[in-house]
């Protein structure tokens, strides 16, 4: 057994972290698994192959990769729900024999909610257990949801009720479901009972606040048989560390530098979503006509079989100047954290949702699928820090753009932002709710 010390004094309690292979999945379990080693734990991180997180980012964690039988097709096919069933149908023996084989003792291994294979192998090893959810609680409601809607015949949706209220979801539409993009929602459906139930594990770590969705965690608790730690934004108390499985762009940054206080809209759809040719090209022209700064990112894989900036409309980047800096991804949480942007046009993933609230952001929210639907509703209707883009047209995009920088009309929204900032501030210092919550999360891990 290795020999390992903390500040000199004792060997450090190793944790094992299971993410779930996706960008907005591998972030959050990092920066815990960094907060956790602040605390004077060891790390490994047992991953899947697929889109593996990159090891010298954390020098100070073991990294140990998972065979996980995914063939070409099942990744090209960009099947999620096929994908993740496929991971845990086929890791739960490597992941065994390689918990098996660990010098160290495990004290504990957190896991990722769709990563429940983990569980299985903890329970027939004795270890505890404790979830990961890396979405928001009103999500997790929602998507508990989507199965008694389907028994009553509510799903698929009918465009007659897509703007009518969900029962008992308010303040969701039927269109703010976080609908499965898989074709089999049998599957899907059974993944989600898969990653929602709670067999052995001893809590739920979320990554959100009370002071966001304290309704939601409390409805959820009252069902929930274990304890529930809401210790989000992990972003915020974690050591700033990237995550990235795209190279970011720095240079974004210099740019940004030259540009004054809250004047430039950040524009990401994040690491997944693509758009088609039409729509790269409404939004061009819709940031051209705003007349406001921006810091676009455009993958090179926007437009699936293109290259990068040749899918921009023709004669737009001729009349760009310094009024526009375009990148193929950015290192995020630095430009929400800086002081020239003042509005994120974004498909509100869950992870970039709670970075702009958390810099006092105010959001264009232009959600793809999934979780970003209901995230985005949240945003717009019940926090009231953000603006809905119904399509990409370029009428619309100058509008919101418009709305969310300069005009008097989104004002309020602006100060709610900056108001929502600060109680994060307070929810995430020594004695907030965050805060707290973490140090009982430390408290359970010591009493194994």
């Amino acid at each position: 057994m290795r020999n390992e010390t903390w500040h000199g004094e004792r060997r450090r309690r190793r944790l094992v972290l299971v993410p779930c292979p996706y960008q907005g999945h591998i972030t959050p379990m990092l920066q815990l698994g960094t907060i956790l080693y602040s605390r004077g734990f060891s790390i490994t991180i047992s991953h899947a192959i697929f889109n593996s997180p990159v090891p010298k980012t954390h020098p100070h964690f073991r990294f140990v990769p998972i065979p996980d039988g995914l063939s070409e097709s099942d990744i090209s096919s960009g099947d999620i729900t096929h994908i993740l069933s496929t991971i845990n149908e086929n890791c739960k023996l490597s992941f065994l024999h390689l918990m098996e084989s660990q010098e160290d003792e495990i004290v504990c291994i957190i896991f990722d909610e769709h990563m429940y294979f983990a569980e299985a192998v903890a329970t027939k090893l004795k270890l505890p257990t404790i979830i990961l959810r890396t979405t928001s609680s009103a999500t997790f409601l929602a998507r508990f949801a989507l199965l008694g809607l389907k028994a009553e015949g509510y799903i698929p949706c009918q465009d007659s009720i897509s703007n009518d209220m969900v029962p008992k979801l308010h303040p969701l539409r039927f269109k703010d479901l976080p609908l499965p993009k898989s074709p089999d929602f049998k599957r899907a459906a059974q993944l989600v009972l898969d990653s929602y139930t709670i067999r052995n594990s001893s809590a739920v770590i979320w990554n959100t606040m009370d002071c966001l969705e304290q309704t939601c965690l409390m409805q959820i608790q009252q069902e929930c048989p274990v304890p529930i730690f809401p210790v989000g934004p992990i972003h915020k108390i974690a050591q700033p560390t990237s995550s990235s499985l795209l190279k970011e762009d720095s240079s974004c940054i210099a740019w940004l530098d030259k540009q004054s206080r809250n004047s430039v809209v950040y524009v990401s759809l994040g690491s997944i979503a693509s758009l088609g040719e039409k729509e790269i090209a409404e939004m061009a022209w819709g940031l051209a006509n705003s007349e406001q700064l921006f810091l676009w990112v455009v993958r090179s894989d926007s437009i699936p079989g293109s290259n990068w900036t040749e899918i921009l409309p023709k004669g737009f980047k001729d009349g760009l100047g310094e009024k526009g800096c375009i990148v193929k991804w950015a290192p995020q949480k630095e430009v929400l954290a800086h002081e020239a942007v003042g509005g994120f046009l974004s498909h509100c993933g869950w992870n970039s949702t709670l970075e702009s609230i958390s810099q006092g952001v105010p959001l264009i929210c232009k959600p793809c699928f999934g979780d970003q639907r209901v995230n985005a509703r949240y945003v717009c209707h019940e926090w009231k820090v953000g603006v809905e883009l119904e399509k990409i047209e370029r009428g619309e995009v100058e509008r919101a753009v418009r709305k969310v920088i300069v005009d008097d009309e989104g004002k309020e929204m602006r100060e709610r932002a900056r108001d929502l900032k600060e109680k994060v501030e307070v929810s995430t210092r020594k004695g907030g709710s965050s805060y707290n919550y973490l140090n009982e999360v430390v408290d359970l891990i010591m009493s194994f």
